[in-house]
């Protein structure tokens, strides 16, 4: 008993002894800080903290293997898995790639030209930029279609509507004026008796409502003067207020006289005032030597609506 209690006895201080050695070498492995694993937009934020002048601001094209970089200039800072997703979101974004189109060259962390774009880069960069731009403009072009569908729609469903409402306004009117029996109506109008109280229910329903809202009967014509009716209107008071303001035309449009609307101006023998020039002046305007109506004596006065008379031609000879 003795020796066998000797024995467990030293097996288990080799096992101790054993045990310890292997975990001397984790110890260390144990006591470095795990790196956490950022998010893209967190990885972005730190990378435009540590490197502002490639990572902060419009996007630039990056530097060949620009991650080793990275991991080499922020050691401990980013995981593989976290920096190769933010790379591959960043790379892939359109305004990386319009980067990619117009700047043709790359940039270090420092900001620094590090070479010249390949040409099948920028290629690649311009046919998914116009790829992009194809869906961009289908999508719109579809959703404005959509848009137009749902206006038309919404437009004829809204007429069919009011040609509804007509239609039971003036079914319950042919009802309330009608002289039939209800049969010989539903007979006439083509519509079952239970179908015939439905609509009128709903007919008075509404003319109910349109009397409360203050609107008219649909059955009626509502209509009044247009705009132009209404503008001729307007035309016409102005247009009188303007002939009103100006002084009444005298007989055959000559202007008024204001001496022969004032008796105080008129000479004893019923002449007016002399004129300007001299010449007599009577109550049918000048008088010098001619008839009445302002021709020649022998000549009556000039019928209204023709013209002065042509001068008479030679005789005709007798055939």
């Amino acid at each position: 008993d003795a020796t066998e209690t000797n024995e467990a006895e030293a097996e288990a201080e080799a096992t101790d002894t054993t045990g310890a050695a292997t975990a001397a070498p984790a110890a260390p492995a144990a006591a470095r800080p795990a790196v956490p694993e950022l998010s893209p937009a967190a990885c972005a934020a730190r990378l435009a903290e540590l490197f502002p002048a490639l990572f902060k601001g419009q996007p630039k094209p990056l530097k060949l293997r620009i991650q080793a970089d990275i991991q080499q200039r922020a050691p401990g800072v980013f995981t593989k898995k976290s920096l190769s997703a933010f790379l591959h979101r960043y790379t892939t974004t359109t305004g990386y790639l319009i980067a990619l189109t117009q700047t043709g060259q790359r940039f270090d962390l420092d900001g620094a030209p590090a070479g010249a774009l390949d040409e099948v880069h920028v290629v690649a960069a311009a046919t998914e930029l116009a790829r992009r731009r194809g869906m961009h403009e289908a999508r719109r072009a579809a959703e404005q279609a959509a848009h137009r569908a749902a206006e038309a729609e919404t437009r004829q469903a809204r007429a069919a509507e009011d040609d509804a409402r007509r239609d039971r306004a003036m079914l319950l009117r042919a009802f309330e004026t009608s002289t039939l029996t209800r049969a010989n109506f539903c007979a006439l109008k083509r519509i079952a008796e239970p179908e015939l109280d439905a609509l009128l229910g709903v007919a008075r329903q509404e003319a109910a409502q349109r009397a409360q809202e203050g609107w008219g009967d649909p059955r009626q014509d509502r209509s009044g003067p247009g705009p132009n009716e209404r503008g001729n209107d307007r035309g016409n008071e102005r247009g009188n207020d303007r002939r009103n303001d100006r002084p009444h035309d005298g007989p055959r449009g000559r202007p008024h006289d204001p001496r022969q609307a004032h008796p105080q101006n008129r000479r004893p023998d019923g002449r007016n005032e002399p004129r300007a020039d001299g010449r007599p002046q009577g109550p049918q305007g000048p008088q010098d030597g001619r008839g009445p109506g302002g021709r020649p004596p022998g000549q009556g006065p000039r019928p209204e609506g023709r013209g002065p008379r042509r001068p008479a031609g030679p005789p005709k000879e007798p055939r």
